[in-house]
């Protein structure tokens, strides 16, 4: 019998409750050149990434648009995770020790969705000094309450049932993970992605909906090929990455070699993106550089020139964690005035979507009007 999770929801309804009624005082009026914000894996500052309780928490923290990150399971079913691994968010290695390849990885995609919603989620851990060791400390106590994995479906009718119930208007942010993996072992994530958003009604930009990949092939080929025989148009963001993180791999005389994403960050490679995408995605150190006096940072040309061919800047990841600040900056206010006032970023993910949403709030009081629904 698989344990009860009525207390944890429970006081997720409550604290759902309780922000509608705290906001329900002011609302954020958005203009066009407010930063829109994005709920990195959910509320995951908060919350085991990537649940449905912390897309719930993200929800009533009124983010703008809720992140998903997809890989498909053995049978075909889209499951809602950072990475192709189970190793570092679940007790897979004890549940089924047996089932690691040959690199020592457990893959979502050897694993049935029966198999899958069998496993219990929790925080992110470094695997290789145990399963009790936190990648960010100071957040939700690693196995602790019950957790599991979602498939992409159950995200987007609980996304939209919260739409309906509360009469928010909040978008998704879905992201295809390693098409070429899952290309080797013989599925297309991209249409299964596809499909999906159609079937439940997200075709075009309307909807809110973003889609993201660090594959530029794919996403070329999603923009030329799949959208125009699906007759659907969705707004792409094209994701940027370092090269040794191995976000991407090409295969060249049998052997597999990282992708050099280096072209992306020109002013040909910036032209090229506009033609098959509406944004780029990059790490946010990319858009900064020491300044020529002191130890301030300053905006390089990457944003204006971005965003002169109209694509939208949506850097990731800011995280209030003190650990994850840089140093030099001091604070997550001090990091989101950097890139909110001086790099004018049109959007942040955040793995603390309650606290990006209230600096911005702050950052522009214009835009704050009062209602009384």
């Amino acid at each position: 019998m698989r344990p009860k999770q009525t207390t944890l929801r429970t006081l997720l309804r409550l604290f759902l409750v309780v922000s509608v009624a705290l906001a329900s005082g002011q609302v954020f009026a958005r203009t066009e050149n407010t930063p829109i914000v994005i709920a990195h894996r959910g509320a995951s500052g908060y919350l085991p990434e990537h649940t449905l309780e912390a897309k719930a928490l993200a929800y009533g923290m009124k983010a703008d648009y809720i992140e998903q990150d997809l890989v498909l399971s053995k049978d075909d079913h889209l499951i809602v995770m950072h990475d192709i691994y189970l190793d570092n968010i679940t007790d897979v290695a004890s549940k089924f020790p047996q089932r690691a390849r040959k690199d020592g990885h457990f893959y979502t995609i050897d694993f049935t969705l029966k198999e899958l919603k069998q496993l219990r989620v929790t925080g992110p851990f470094v695997p290789a000094l145990g399963r009790n060791a936190p990648k960010y400390t100071g957040r939700f106590p690693l196995w602790k309450s019950r957790f599991e994995l979602a498939t992409f479906a159950e995200e987007l009718e609980l996304i939209q049932g919260l739409n309906q119930s509360l009469g928010y208007d909040t978008g998704i942010y879905p992201e295809i993970k390693k098409p070429y993996f899952h290309r080797a072992e013989g599925k297309d994530i991209s249409r299964a992605v596809l499909e999906t958003l159609k079937r439940y009604g997200y075709t075009s930009a309307q909807q809110k909906v973003f889609l993201q990949s660090f594959d530029a092939e794919e996403l070329q080929r999603i923009n030329d090929e799949l959208m125009p025989e699906l007759n659907i148009d969705l707004p792409l963001v094209q994701l940027i990455a370092e090269n040794d993180w191995g976000e991407k791999l090409t295969q060249k005389n049998d052997t597999w070699e990282k992708y050099d994403y280096r072209w992306m960050r020109t002013a040909e490679g910036l032209k090229k993106i506009a033609g098959y995408a509406e944004g780029v995605g990059p790490w946010f150190p990319m858009l900064i550089e020491k300044a020529s006096t002191g130890s301030a940072f300053t905006p390089n040309t990457l944003t204006a020139s971005a965003q002169a061919l109209g694509l939208k800047v949506h850097p990731y990841t800011f995280r209030a964690d003190p650990q994850q600040v840089p140093g030099s900056i001091g604070s997550f206010e001090k990091l989101l005035a950097l890139f909110v006032k001086e790099v004018k970023v049109d959007g942040v993910f955040t793995d603390q979507p309650d606290k990006a949403r209230e600096y911005i709030y702050k950052a522009a009081p214009a835009s704050k009007t009062l209602t009384n629904d």
